[in-house]
C-alpha cells in the first residue's frame, strides 16, 4: 500500500540547536496519527513544516506522491485547527466559513451552499447569524473545524485543539472530531500533549522527544510493549495513574451509595 504521506529525514535547525532531528514516518489515508510529546518536543514544528509555515533544513515530504517540501502552503491541500480557533469576531458563523470559500475559485459560486451544508454536519445549523462571541469555546471549536472541512483538505492538522477547553467539553468535541472523522474519512494529523486523548482518538500515536520519534505504533501496542523506558514514563505510567485514579472514583461513589 503507497503512503498518502510519506515524511522522509525531515530536519529543522534553529541557530544551530537541532529541534527536529531527520524523522522518517508515513501515514496512510483516512489514519488518525496523535503526535504525542511534551513541550519543546519538537511537535509543532512538525505541523509547521508539514503545513508549510516553515521550510525544512532538510528531508522531504510527499503528499500522494508529489513531493510538497518547499511547495507553498497554498498549494497542499492541507487544512488546520488552531488552538486559539483564530474566528473572526465581527462575523456570524456562517460567514466565517464562507469566508475562506471565496478565495478558492472551485468554491466561489458554491461558497453559501457548502458552507450551510457543513455547518449542519457539525450541529451548529441554529446558529448561522450568531457571532462568535455569543458561542462557547466548544461551539466556537465546531466552527473552526467546519471552516477547515469547507476547503475539503487532503489532511487536517489539529494544533492541540482542545486544550482550552474544560473537561466537559474536551470529552464531547473528542467524540465530535472522531464522527466528523468517520463521516468525511478524512486523514488527520493530531498535535496534543494529553497521553489520555492520544489514547482514546488514534489509529496510531507517535510518541516524541527532544526532536526525535521514540516510538510509532496503535495505542495498545504502545501501551503493552513502550519501545523504552521514555514511552514507558511519560504514556503509560501516566494512563496508569489516570485509570488509577478513575477506579477510585467509582469505589468511592459505591461505598457512598
Amino acid at each position: 500500500m503507497n503512503s498518502f504521506l510519506k515524511v522522509n529525514d525531515l530536519c529543522k535547525v534553529y541557530n544551530s540547536k537541532v529541534v527536529l532531528n531527520k524523522i522518517s514516518f508515513e501515514v496512510q489515508k483516512g489514519e488518525f496519527l496523535s503526535v504525542l510529546g511534551p513541550s519543546g518536543c519538537g511537535k509543532t514544528t512538525l505541523l509547521r513544516l508539514l503545513i508549510g509555515i516553515e521550510r525544512p533544513t532538510s528531508g522531504s515530504i510527499y503528499l500522494d506522491g508529489k513531493d510538497i517540501s518547499y511547495e507553498d502552503s497554498s498549494k497542499r491541500n492541507m487544512g488546520i485547527v488552531f488552538q486559539n480557533y483564530a474566528l473572526f469576531p465581527n462575523m456570524t458563523v456562517l460567514q466565517n466559513v464562507e469566508y475562506a470559500l471565496t478565495f478558492k475559485k472551485e468554491f466561489k459560486n458554491k461558497s453559501r451552499e457548502i458552507a450551510l451544508q457543513t455547518l449542519e454536519k457539525v450541529g451548529l445549523k441554529e446558529h448561522l447569524d450568531k457571532k462568535i462571541g455569543f458561542l462557547s469555546g466548544g461551539q466556537q471549536q465546531r466552527v473552526a473545524i467546519a471552516r477547515t472541512l469547507a476547503l475539503r483538505p487532503d489532511i487536517i492538522l489539529f494544533d492541540e485543539p482542545l486544550s482550552a477547553l474544560d473537561a466537559a467539553n474536551r470529552l464531547t468535541m473528542r467524540e465530535e472530531i472522531k464522527r466528523i472523522q468517520r463521516e468525511y474519512g478524512s486523514t488527520i494529523i493530531y498535535i496534543t500533549h494529553d497521553q489520555e486523548e492520544a489514547f482514546t482518538m488514534s489509529d496510531r500515536i507517535m510518541v516524541m522527544s527532544e526532536g526525535n520519534i521514540e516510538q510509532l505504533d496503535t495505542p495498545i501496542h504502545i501501551y503493552n510493549h513502550p519501545s523504552n523506558k521514555y514511552v514507558n514514563d511519560f504514556f503509560v505510567t501516566h494512563l496508569d495513574k489516570k485509570l488509577n485514579a478513575l477506579i477510585k472514583c467509582i469505589k468511592e461513589d459505591d461505598n457512598e451509595n
